[in-house]
Formats: structure tokens, sequence, C-alpha cells
């Protein structure tokens, strides 16, 4: 028995129950064996009513996204206009760097309804369930050295920031350097991947995550105290098509006047949605932990920490586990 039998046989009872002794009957296997088979259905996004003696039955299927629908509404010059659409891959980062390295041009985006493998920052997993949320790799060929990537990560985030701002109604903070936050907790991870030649950027892929219309249920259960989908904070279903132009619209933008002006822009920008800045703070770095107050951003990115005899050090890599207001 496979899920796809399954979800045939509810299919086909149109709406109405289909009782467990009628499924495992025609599929000859055991009640426990059909229950596996729709938790796995579960997963993938559809949603089963299941009632005791009446049985299951099929009450929605996960929404999908679509070339057909994306396409026209994009007005970016560039960006996502080579586009590839998946259904399950390990992760869109990997699929992104195979076609950059066969020469894919600035702006390709690669799109997958569901990651098995997606990750993080720290290599850490990241949530991504079937038709709930933008799991997206983009990719930049900038012409800018390889010690300015950092500043990269930091227009990914003000990017973000606006373009949900524009689509769902919610207040959203940058934690350093780009977790975005609703109330605390987080909505959106940003991971970015170069490759490099003799100093210089040959490709940045930019993955990008954003936990759309996952439900409770969908996180492991020690994850909900830090995390959060834009439909849990408000209550609503997002359309993922409008978010997903709205990012690349924002994110295009933002490169342009990056490319023109420098990092000075980008930084007044991010400095101003950050809820990093003038707390006191715990840092753990490669280094150790560093206690004190964040003040503002360096011409590099780098983050300007006031420690607690007034002196300053910048830090270009940590974890905050730690705010104090």
């Amino acid at each position: 028995m496979s899920k796809e039998n399954l979800l045939s046989l509810l299919e086909a009872g149109a709406g109405e129950y289909v009782s467990g002794e009628e499924i495992s009957g025609k599929l000859n296997v055991s009640r426990t064996a059909v229950w596996k088979q729709v938790r796995k259905l579960e997963a993938d996004g559809y949603l089963i009513e299941a009632v005791p003696r009446l049985g299951y039955k099929l009450v929605g299927k996960p929404s999908r996204l679509s070339i057909q629908e994306l396409l026209p509404k994009l007005k970016t010059k560039q960006f996502g206009h080579q586009l590839r659409l998946l259904d399950v891959i390990p992760s869109t980062q990997d699929e992104l760097r195979r076609l950059a390295e066969q020469g894919a041009a600035e702006g390709t985006l690669v799109i997958a309804e569901q990651q098995t493998s997606g990750r993080g920052r720290m290599g850490r997993h990241w949530v991504s369930p079937a038709g709930k949320g933008v799991w997206m790799s983009l990719l930049l060929r900038p012409p800018v050295p390889l010690p300015l990537t950092p500043q990269l990560t930091l227009l990914a985030a003000v990017a973000l920031s606006r373009a949900i701002s524009r689509i769902v109604p919610v207040e959203i903070g940058i934690k350093w350097p780009n977790d975005l936050l609703v109330g605390g907790k987080k909505i959106s991870g940003i991971l970015l991947e170069s490759a490099a030649e003799d100093e210089r950027l040959r490709y940045v892929v930019v993955g990008m995550g954003i936990s759309v219309n996952l439900d409770a249920e969908d996180y492991p259960e020690e994850l909900l105290i830090k995390a959060i989908s834009l439909k849990m904070a408000t209550g609503t279903i997002i359309n993922r098509s409008e978010l997903i132009v709205s990012i690349l619209e924002q994110f295009e933008q933002l490169y342009e006047l990056y490319l023109e002006q420098g990092f000075a822009p980008i930084r007044s920008l991010w400095e101003a949605h950050s809820v990093t800045l003038n707390k006191q703070t715990l840092l753990h770095t490669p280094q150790g932990p560093i206690e004190g107050i964040p003040r503002n951003l360096d011409e590099m990115g780098g983050l300007r920490v006031e420690l607690a005899d007034g002196s300053f050090r910048t830090i270009y890599s940590a974890e905050i586990s730690e705010n104090r207001n």
C-alpha cells in the first residue's frame, strides 16, 4: 500500500467519509497501516478528517505554486525570470549551486514545494513541509570583492523584511545578522553560500526560507517556543505567489541600489529594522562570549559592540542568545 493508493480512494469518496474497514479491505492492509499512510498524506499538506466509526474524509489539498501564475506577476528586470519550480528536493541551495556551476544567469531562482534536507545557518536543519512555505534560492553574481560578502547577507534581510511587510500586516524585526522575527519568534532564515576565485566572488547563492502557512503541529515541539509562521501570527492564510513576487521586487531594487551607491543606504535600512541594537546583549563568538551593547554596523557590515569599559569591538560572526532591556 502507498499513500497514492489511499489518496485515490479518498478522492473517489467525493467529500464523503470512507470507512477504515473499506480502505483496509480494498487495499488489503491493516487499520494501522492505513493510519500511517494518512499521517504521511497530512505531512504532505493534505487535510484529512478522521471520525471514529465514520472513517476518513479528504477535506483539503495542499496549495501549489505555479510558474504560469508567478511569471506574469513579476515586475523585475531580471530576478526570477529564469525559474525552476520543483516538487520535492533535498535543498534549493544545492540545486542552484549546480546550475550556477553550469553558467546560470544572475537572478536565476529555484523554488521547492518541499525540502527534505533544508538547512539554515550553522548547518541547522530547516523545517520545510510541502505547500506551506517559501523555500527558494536566488543566484547573484555581484562584481564585488570576497570580503564584502557579509553586506549581501544584511541586504537580503532588509529585502525580505520589506517584502513581507508589504504583503502581511505584521511588524518584522531583524535580529543580527539576518533572522527575521515577529513578536520575538523567528519566521524566516537566510543562508548565503558563495564561490570565489582569486579573492573575487564568482557567485553567491542566497537561500531563503519563510514559514508562511505552517501550523503549530508542523513544528517539532521544541521549536514552538522560538519559531512561528505568518499564518500563526495573523490567523490568515497568505498567498505565497504574491509573497515571492514581492521578495524578488524588493531584492532587485535594493541590489541595484547597493551596486550603484554601495553599502551605506543598506546599512541605514538594516539599522532601522534591527531589534538587536542598543540592548544589553550576550554574543557567543568563535573567540568566546562577549557582553555589551550593539550600537551600529561598520562600513563592512560588522556589528559594533560597546563594551562595559566604553571601548568598541566589531563582531563579524556570533550567535546572540540573550537580550536584556
